[in-house]
């Protein structure tokens, strides 16, 4: 089961100013272009964690992200 399906507009929501991706990417958004699997639950247990969401942020630029970085988008960001 996915947090999220393609085409779900989302916010990254790194709360961690220490997290070297914080200062980049916290508070951006962007839309959920592909779910991808992998398979790091096998070290974590949490089945959540073998799924990456490939999201396109509004700038142009595609990313990968954990469900723990994602929020659904704020009201009054949908394209």
């Amino acid at each position: 089961m996915t947090r999220f399906d393609r085409g779900d507009r989302v916010r990254v929501d790194i709360p961690d100013e220490r997290d070297p991706d914080h200062a980049e990417f916290h508070g951006r958004h962007g839309t959920v272009v592909a779910v991808l699997e992998d398979d790091p639950s096998r070290v974590t247990g949490d089945k959540q964690d073998s799924i990456l969401y490939r999201v396109g942020l509004d700038d142009g630029l595609e990313l990968d992200f954990r469900h723990r970085d994602l929020r659904p988008a704020l009201h009054g960001t949908d394209r």
